[in-house]
């Protein structure tokens, strides 16, 4: 019986001694073939894979011992899909708890309060880590893979900044932008005020992207949007040159001439009715609301004073007073 007691005591003490050379692995720094390691774990990838690819990616170590440990620790399941970077001195302890939480490197995509579509395709293919799919995708391509085909791209993402993941596909983010516009066009939209001339929440993006190009300050937002809202009302032209400049496209050489104020397009405010086709650009969520609760005001007309801000007028009379100060008399030196 001696025999079989020493040979259990053989088993129980090799036990112990792979146990604790387990747990010492498990609390020293891994080696590392830089001096960082980047992953990007794909959506499905198996906690096998996961382990393998650490290995192949620089973490040097028995890919076999990884696996094991994510199986072991039962979070196995629970390691999350992105893009990780780790440093030297991380344990298998945190390299797991890293992905487990979801603790990603991050990019930064920031699209601004009045720019067109042209824009924020080129912000795209700029920005950095991103999985270029748009532009190799036409517009209305884009637009029936984000559920809305027949729909203009234009105005129809919310600028602000959007964080992702590196390896992530462009046209991921560019949904979180254009479902973020629908949400808060959907909220503007319920909480308009009352008696507007306009007829959906599409003409009220329209009228808010133009609001957006036409207030040089804060404070005069509410009261640009009233002298549109104030025209659309009576029927009078919305005669803004930002439309103009829209339908010029590409072709718009930074100087709007009496010309192109005649020239009809779709999108020149000057020879046509209404409101414009399409948005002319992405409006914050500070024009959305102009737009949608335009000041109590009963302007009809506003001209630049040369500060940003604007002087507003109710008739023509006062309107041609306005320009010939803050325009023409600052022309001629006084």
């Amino acid at each position: 019986m001696k025999w079989v007691w020493r040979a259990l005591l053989v088993v129980v003490l090799m036990a112990a001694a792979s146990a604790g050379l387990v747990w010492q692995w498990l609390k020293s720094p891994l080696a590392l073939a830089a001096p960082s390691v980047e992953l990007s774990i794909e959506p499905g990838t198996a906690p096998v894979e996961v382990a393998r690819a650490w290995v192949a990616a620089g973490v040097q170590t028995d890919a076999r011992w990884l696996y094991q440990w994510f199986k072991w620790s039962g979070q196995a399941k629970q390691i999350r899909a992105g893009s990780y970077e780790v440093h030297a001195g991380i344990t298998p302890r945190q390299l797991l708890d890293k992905m487990v939480r979801g603790d990603q490197v991050l990019e930064q995509l920031r699209l601004i309060e009045g720019w067109n579509w042209r824009q924020v395709r080129a912000a795209l293919a700029a920005a950095p880590a991103l999985k270029p799919t748009v532009a190799t995708m036409s517009d209305a391509e884009v637009m029936a893979a984000l559920g809305e085909p027949g729909v203009a791209p234009e105005g129809r993402f919310f600028p602000d900044t959007y964080a992702y993941s590196r390896g992530v596909s462009d046209l991921t983010v560019l949904k979180r932008a254009h479902a973020a516009m629908q949400r808060r066009l959907a909220a503007a939209w319920a909480g308009r005020a009352p008696e507007l001339p306009l007829r959906s929440a599409d003409e009220a993006l329209i009228l808010a992207s133009i609001v957006e190009k036409e207030t040089g300050a804060a404070a005069d937002r509410a009261k640009v949007a009233a002298v549109f809202v104030n025209r659309l009302r009576v029927g009078m032209p919305l005669q803004t040159d930002p439309t103009v400049i829209y339908g010029l496209g590409e072709g718009f050489d930074g100087n709007l001439r009496k010309r192109d104020l005649l020239a009809d397009t779709p999108y020149n405010t000057y020879t046509r009715g209404g409101l414009p086709p399409t948005p002319i650009a992405m409006p914050g969520l500070a024009s959305l609301q102009a737009a949608l609760h335009p000041a109590p005001v009963k302007a009809l007309y506003f001209v630049a004073r040369g500060d940003g801000s604007s002087q507003f007028s109710d008739d023509l009379d006062a309107h041609n007073r306005a320009v010939n100060h803050y325009i023409r008399g600052k022309a001629a030196g006084k």
